[in-house]
C-alpha cells in the first residue's frame, strides 16, 4: 500500500467522531439510523456513531430481500449486537418485488438499484419515527468510480467516511476490533446470488484505492500512475470509470433564473 494512504486510526476515529457529533447538533438531533448491511463499510460508520453518540442514540436496521445470503443480516446483527445499539429486521420483498414484476427484462442492474431505492425510504422513515438523521455509509473509493445508487445508497444527511479509501476503512475497523468475519470477507453490494464489488468493478479495491489516490491527490497521469507499479490497462479502467460516472458527484443541472439570464447578455 501506498504510504501516502496510511493513516492514524485513533486520531481519525477522533476526528470522525468530532465531526459527526458538531454536524448533528448544529442540525438540532442527537441520533442517527443507518442501513447496517453485514459489510464493512456500514459496520464502521455504526461504530463511529456509537462512538460519538453513544449507541444508544444510533439506530441500525437490517433490510434483506428475497434473495440475500442470510449471512448478510446474521453479519449485520452480530455487528449491532457487539455496539449494543438498537436493532430491527425490515423484509423488502414485499416492497420490491411490484416494481420488478412490471418488466419481465428487468435486468439484475435495474433490480439492485429498486433494491437499494427501497431500502433509503425505509430508513427515512425509520429517520422520522426515531427522530435521527440517516448516515451514509459510502468511502471514498466507492463515490470516485460511481459504485453506488443515486438515491438509494448514496441518498443520506451526513456522510462520515466518504473521505476514506477502502484500504482506510478497513484499517478503523479493524482498530475498532469489528468483527473479523464482517471486516474480512469480499465486499458485496450483496444485490444477487454471488455478487461481489470486485466482480463488477473488474479491478481489486486494493489496486482501485493506490491508483485513485495517484489520479486525484497525487495528480499524475495515467502513465506516470503505471510506472509506479500498476499495468496500465488497470489505470485505465480505472480512470474511465471515473469519468463515465462522474456526473453521479454533481448536483442535477439547472438553468439560472430569467432576471439573471438577462443580465448575463
Amino acid at each position: 500500500m501506498l504510504d501516502a494512504l496510511r493513516i492514524s486510526p485513533e486520531e481519525e476515529v477522533a476526528r470522525i467522531a468530532g465531526f459527526i457529533t458538531r454536524h448533528l447538533n448544529d442540525a438540532g438531533y442527537s441520533r442517527a439510523v443507518l442501513g447496517v448491511s453485514g459489510g464493512v463499510d456500514s459496520a464502521l460508520v455504526a461504530a463511529l456513531c456509537a462512538r460519538a453518540l453513544g449507541p444508544e442514540n444510533v439506530y441500525g436496521m437490517l433490510l434483506p430481500y428475497a434473495t440475500s445470503n442470510p449471512q448478510s443480516a446474521a453479519h449485520g446483527r452480530l455487528v449491532c449486537e457487539q455496539l449494543g445499539i438498537p436493532h430491527s429486521l425490515f423484509e423488502i420483498t414485499p416492497m420490491a418485488e411490484p416494481l420488478m414484476a412490471r418488466d419481465a427484462a428487468i435486468t439484475s442492474v435495474r433490480k439492485g438499484n429498486i433494491m437499494s431505492r427501497c431500502r433509503m425510504v425505509v430508513l427515512f422513515d425509520q429517520s422520522a419515527a426515531w427522530n435521527g438523521l440517516v448516515m451514509g455509509t459510502g468511502n471514498r473509493t466507492e463515490a470516485l468510480l460511481g459504485y453506488f445508487t443515486l438515491y438509494g445508497d448514496s441518498a443520506c444527511a451526513l456522510r462520515p467516511i466518504v473521505h476514506l479509501y477502502k484500504c482506510q476503512v478497513r484499517a478503523l475497523a479493524v482498530h475498532l476490533g469489528l468483527p473479523e468475519e464482517v471486516v474480512a470477507k469480499a465486499p458485496s453490494a450483496d444485490l444477487w446470488a454471488g455478487q461481489t464489488d470486485e466482480g463488477d468493478l473488474g479491478f481489486s479495491y486494493d489496486e482501485a484505492d493506490q491508483i485513485l489516490y495517484l489520479l486525484t491527490e497525487a495528480g499524475l497521469s495515467e502513465q506516470e500512475a503505471a510506472q509506479q507499479g500498476f499495468d496500465l490497462s488497470v489505470v485505465q479502467a480505472v480512470k474511465r470509470r471515473m469519468e463515465r460516472y462522474a456526473f453521479k458527484l454533481r448536483e442535477p443541472a439547472g438553468l439560472c433564473t430569467v432576471a439573471e439570464a438577462r443580465r448575463k447578455r
